[in-house]
């Protein structure tokens, strides 16, 4: 019999290779149809005001000329007495026939508002709100005591701003009753469980709700429920009997639809004069919101540390709330943790690779980022550009190095797999998960196809629709490890049924049996073999249906949680302009058995990019008079272009201790570390820390004016 097991290195035929994703010519063509592209007969469309206000009360409203605009079908609007929290809550809804009908007729709603006060200040420790929530070990008078006697003590204040999701397809959806039963077109992260969202606002049971999402542009975290919106788009429907579309303008979207939070506060680290940390000490403020926040758990990755305390405490602030931000938290903690550990050896006058060797003894996988350490310094020739903090070259154009490290889990979430062989030897695999650009489709493809020994191409891969069988969330980076589970265990189970067929017609004991290039055959003697074509055709008149799990009924564990990374950033600075610019950055990931190299490279290639970005660019901007932000539109909220991100490097690690762990998840951990590895870089180039992120030049030019303070 076959087993469910991931085969060994010397018998993989797919798996690890390079493949294009299933769906890319369909992308590049345009030929994909995303949320926003749904468009129905008879299709309403919807458009939304929102309160300008950072907090108010809305003491009045009057719709009454949007309604009578001819082509508007009806209009929702909230209840005099709703309060405001923030600038860009909804307050009405125009369904209209065209979009331009539904803008005109938002234009003509009156509201009238008592504006209240409010706050946008997340730094500001008068205005926390609850009790702090600590983290001392051992305790207070130990953690004290540690720094007394510590041989050399470094502090230091660092922080990141808030910044959005700026998903490329915005927030939205298209909803449409037909008999009692609601179907909706959602960009959403979570197939399987989107229907329970809007049950309440269709008046229907989840069994009746059709959920379909075959592509989707970007979620990170930020789309997994219908949210607002889509309830209130499901309303509309139910209201008018007509289909509607609601999608967020991109103003809404970056106002409202998720945002990371910020974290800032005094970092002091103890050591001895050989390197060896000894201390850690935190007072943080963390805001995600009208509700606060708090800053994830510190220090990051040296968890070991003896003497810890943090602190965290809750800024509540007046706008949209946070959102799962790609690997939250980290981000944040890294750039926290790794920047004070930096400070710390520059103070100590080590160098930085040194130093983080010393102490990897406080991870949780020392061996495993020694090698990626070692593997990055010899990928960015650290030993001939790495230099003390501040570069004495002479000139305004400062360069630096920098390096981070980082972890996730990854392990995968529950996924359920149905598949069909066909008697002419094609293949359906039917999983209820989704692909936000990382190519699901094609791992799944690529794990049955390797199952079967079969090439890709004889695979159909059926995902994005609830119809399916149900599957886990895409956050976590869950859903890899997921989907190629619960395929390896259907595809194993269909194959097992073909070799029973197959092993009388040879002769050859159903042991002896191997599937692979598109054969059965004999693995004592390969010239006693059948097409798979041929094998199929043994089935009759009927195909084979099996069912997968994430966890095999065997017994046999095909992914686990725990990865990590390492990142080098080299970075030059112009001091007169304050202008940082990206040479180079490489990164060394583990991510356990790699399905399909291309895309893992990729998923690296797209993270690093994206923390260039929010590195250097990208931040929230709140005016305090009015609350509102005041950088809502991509010409303001700035991202980084291609001529912004430098010559990356992407290694992936395998082999033994890494491919035997299983499939794990990818797509957040490579986010982590450029943040803090380029703070690094700016401070070894310049001389001193910029302390909040991003790293834009008003800021590089205050700390070298200030000698490091607060920016």
């Amino acid at each position: 019999m076959a087993s469910t097991a991931w085969p060994k290195p010397d018998q993989r035929q797919l798996l690890g290779k390079r493949f294009d994703r299933l769906d890319g010519p369909a992308k590049a063509s345009g030929t994909a149809k995303y949320t926003h592209d749904t468009n129905l007969p008879n299709m309403l469309f919807a458009k939304a005001l929102w309160a300008p206000h950072g907090a108010a009360k809305v003491s009045g409203i009057d719709v009454s000329a949007a309604k009578a605009v001819n082509g508007v079908a009806q209009v929702w609007s909230v209840e005099p007495g709703t309060e405001v929290n923030y600038a860009g809550t909804l307050v009405a809804v125009v369904a209209a026939s065209t979009e331009e009908i539904a803008r005109e007729a938002v234009n003509k709603i009156k509201v009238e508002y008592e504006v209240l006060p409010h706050n946008v200040d997340d730094r500001d420790p008068a205005k926390v709100s609850g009790e702090p929530s600590k983290k001392e070990v051992p305790d207070a008078a130990g953690v004290d005591e540690a720094f007394k006697s510590a041989e050399v003590v470094s502090e230091g204040y660092y922080g990141a701003s808030p910044i959005t999701h700026c998903c490329l397809e915005a927030h939205g959806q298209a909803a449409e009753f037909r008999g009692g039963d609601l179907y909706v077109w959602a960009t959403t992260q979570n197939v399987s469980g989107y229907a329970g969202s809007v049950t309440d606002a269709a008046g229907v049971p989840a069994s009746q709700v059709h959920v379909e999402c075959q592509y989707m542009g970007g979620g990170f975290g930020s789309k997994f429920g219908a949210d607002q919106w889509g309830q209130i788009c499901v309303q509309l429907a139910k209201q008018t009997g007509k289909p509607v579309k609601f999608m967020l303008d991109r103003d809404q979207e970056l106002m409202i639809a998720g945002a990371r939070p910020s974290v800032y506060g005094k970092v002091r680290v103890a050591a001895k004069k050989d390197g060896t940390v000894t201390g850690w000490d935190s007072d943080m403020l963390a805001s995600g919101g009208k509700g606060g926040g708090k800053a994830p758990d510190m220090p990051y990755v040296f968890t070991g540390v003896p003497v810890i305390r943090n602190v965290s405490r809750g800024v509540p602030v007046n706008r949209g709330s946070q959102r799962a931000w790609r690997a939250p938290g980290h981000p944040q903690n890294c750039l926290i943790t790794m920047s004070a550990l930096e400070d710390m050896a520059a103070k100590l006058g080590m160098d930085a690779l040194e130093f983080f060797m010393k102490n990897l003894q406080y991870t949780g996988r020392p061996d495993v980022y020694r090698d990626e350490l070692t593997k990055a310094a010899e990928m960015i020739d650290y030993g001939s550009k790495a230099h003390p903090r501040g570069d004495p070259t002479a000139g305004p154009i400062k360069r630096g190095l920098g390096m981070a490290l980082h972890q996730w889990g990854g392990g995968g979430h529950g996924s359920n797999c149905d598949l069909t062989v066909n008697p002419d030897g094609s293949v359906d695999a039917k999983i209820g998960t989704q692909d936000l650009g990382t190519g699901t489709r094609t791992v799944i493809g690529i794990v049955v196809a390797e199952t079967l020994g079969i090439p890709l191409e004889r695979v159909k891969v059926n995902i994005g629709s609830n119809a399916y069988p149900n599957d886990g969330a895409s956050g976590g980076s869950t859903t890899v490890g997921g989907v190629s589970s619960s395929a390896r265990d259907a595809a194993t189970q269909a194959l097992n049924i073909v070799l029973d067929k197959v092993t009388p017609e040879l002769g050859v004991p159903v042991d002896r049996l191997v599937a692979r290039d598109g054969k059965i055959f004999d693995a004592d003697n390969p010239s006693k073999s059948m097409t798979w074509e041929k094998a199929c055709s043994l089935l009759g008149q009927m195909p084979i249906n099996t069912k997968g799990s994430k966890d095999p009924k065997d017994g046999t564990k095909l992914t686990e949680s725990g990865v990590g990374g390492v990142q080098m950033a080299d970075v030059s600075v112009d001091i007169e302009t304050g202008v940082a610019r990206i040479n180079e950055m490489v990164a060394v990931q583990d991510c356990g058995l790699i399905v399909n190299l291309k895309t893992a490279e990729s998923q690296v290639y797209g993270g690093m990019i994206m923390g260039i970005t929010y590195a250097l660019y990208e931040e929230a901007i709140y005016d305090p008079v009015t609350g509102r932000m005041l950088n809502p539109d991509m010409e303001f909220y700035k991202l980084a272009g291609l001529a912004d991100v430098g010559k990356l490097k992407v290694h992936m690690m395998t082999g033994p201790g890494y491919d035997d762990r299983g499939v794990i998840g990818l797509g957040e951990p490579p986010v982590i570390s450029p943040g803090a590895a380029i703070s690094n870089a700016i401070a070894n180039a310049i001389g001193v820390r910029v302390p909040i992120m991003p790293f834009t030049p008003d800021r590089v030019l205050a700390a070298l004016g200030k000698g490091g303070a607060v920016a």
